[in-house]
């Protein structure tokens, strides 16, 4: 699988990963593509596509932390028919390895909701597969009804610029959530 990533609105890109992330998240739960477009019109964001031979694999939706410290993956998805396979994996470590080596960034930040279901155990057994720790502090946004829990992956152990506390990683996705709906 190869890791393409771009940062300014691309049509014909988007229309690779639109089929993906339409499928794998519901349209109330996600942001829509005007949204996305103007993320990357902003530079706020950032799209990437892991292709194979078998076309668009997983896409993703990323921004960076406003001290430049980690990547927040706001959503992170692969193709229906190739889950289970080792794609998401094979994704997330390429993506990994362009944050750090590319980017220099040291940490991917996520967050997860944090309900026990199983889908929900499930999504948070895999981030922890990849080496995510999950912290303990749950945090409940006003416009959704379910609770959600910061998740964070450091490069590098001993490096405190990525605390595990989740109440301040919380203040990272949030900042980029408001900045990602603020029309300017």
């Amino acid at each position: 699988m190869k890791l393409i990533t771009i940062s300014e609105w691309d049509e014909q890109f988007w229309q690779r990963a639109e089929p993906i992330y339409d499928r794998a998240f519901p349209r109330e739960g996600r942001k829509p593509d005007a949204l996305i477009r103007r993320m990357l019109e902003r530079g706020i964001g950032r799209l990437h596509l892991g292709e194979d031979g078998r076309g668009a694999v997983a896409m993703a939706l990323t921004g960076v932390t406003e001290q430049g410290e980690a990547l927040i993956i706001d959503y992170l998805a692969v193709r229906a028919d190739l889950r289970g396979q080792g794609a998401g994996r094979e994704f997330l470590a390429l993506i990994r390895q362009w944050a750090e080596h590319s980017s220099g960034l040291a940490g991917i930040i996520i967050e997860v909701e944090s309900d026990a279901t199983p889908d929900n155990l499930a999504r948070i057994a895999f981030w922890e597969s990849c080496g995510f720790v999950a912290t303990d502090y749950v945090h409940r946004y006003f416009w959704v009804p379910e609770p959600y829990r910061a998740m964070v992956l450091r490069f590098r152990d001993g490096d405190d610029s990525l605390p595990l506390d989740g109440e301040l990683l919380f203040r990272h996705i949030n900042a980029f959530h408001a900045k990602a709906y603020r029309k300017r």
